[in-house]
């Protein structure tokens, strides 16, 4: 396996998404969630050289607009827009298209079957992948139960009996319509993974050993997500809020790389 060496002007466009040989800072994504332009471009200048890959999401995308995506692109970066998109089909195929025409590697939905077919719709030919979200990170059975998707509820008759049921069937469902990956989190990056060996993985809520998992219902490490099946893992507040943000995101890159070893075929 080779890996990137830090500094390398080429490492945005070197592998292919999904290849097993893809090396350890590809894989890290970090998470640009802060409400200003100014300090989404101190973060990114601060990772130069280190990480290649970063999440827009929506209290950012707020804040900045296309021009700041070409920025992130003319740097040799690449951009994962996270928005879990859920809107009528007509929006959600302008949408993408739109994204497609931006240069937006990842982009996140959420919704139904009709949703999924839309987002390929949108994206026709282009390069895009988009990841369907079937279960928020800070979502827990406890929610489902109150909205009588899975049992037991005394006000409903719910459809699935169990959490783990409801996730793989909305899983299920965005692929067979044509979704390119799935969003992943705790034990359903395995899951997925064995279900959906030929699909993308992103595991989002990536916390180091000894991190506080803050909302997030289901959390794993960086060698826990990779060694499970992740193909790329979303790091933030980490990173983000480390005094020392170059050496936070080199141990998370040696933690991946280290279980990128120990894992088999890579």
């Amino acid at each position: 396996m080779n890996t990137p060496k830090e500094d390398s002007p080429s490492m945005s466009t070197a592998l292919t998404d999904n290849q097993s040989t893809t090396g350890a800072a590809q894989r890290l994504i970090v998470a640009l969630d802060v409400p200003t332009l100014e300090e989404a471009r101190q973060c990114v200048q601060a990772l130069e050289g280190i990480v290649w890959f970063y999440k827009i999401g929506l209290e950012l995308f707020q804040a900045v607009n296309h021009e700041f995506i070409q920025e992130m692109k003319a740097r040799g970066c690449r951009v994962f827009l996270d928005l879990k998109m859920n809107d009528v089909d007509e929006t959600i195929r302008r949408a993408v298209r739109r994204a497609t025409e931006m240069g937006v590697d990842f982009l996140t939905i959420q919704g139904s079957r009709r949703t999924v077919q839309a987002a390929v719709a949108g994206k026709g030919e282009g390069p895009v992948k988009i990841l369907f979200v079937p279960l928020l990170s800070s979502w827990d059975a406890q929610i489902l139960q109150e909205w009588g998707l899975v049992g037991p509820n005394p006000r409903y008759t719910p459809r699935f009996s169990q959490i783990d049921d409801y996730v793989m069937w909305h899983a299920h469902e965005a692929v067979a319509h044509g979704a390119d990956g799935l969003i992943a989190s705790g034990p359903y990056v395995r899951q997925f993974r064995d279900r959906f060996p030929g699909h993308l993985i992103v595991a989002p809520a990536i916390r180091p050993a000894g991190h506080d998992s803050h909302e997030h219902a289901r959390s794993l490490t960086p060698a826990q997500a990779i060694r499970n099946g992740a193909d790329y893992l979303v790091v933030g507040r980490p990173i983000r809020d480390a005094d020392d943000r170059r050496a936070a995101a080199r141990r998370i890159v040696h933690e991946i790389d280290e279980a990128l070893r120990s894992r088999p075929n890579t």
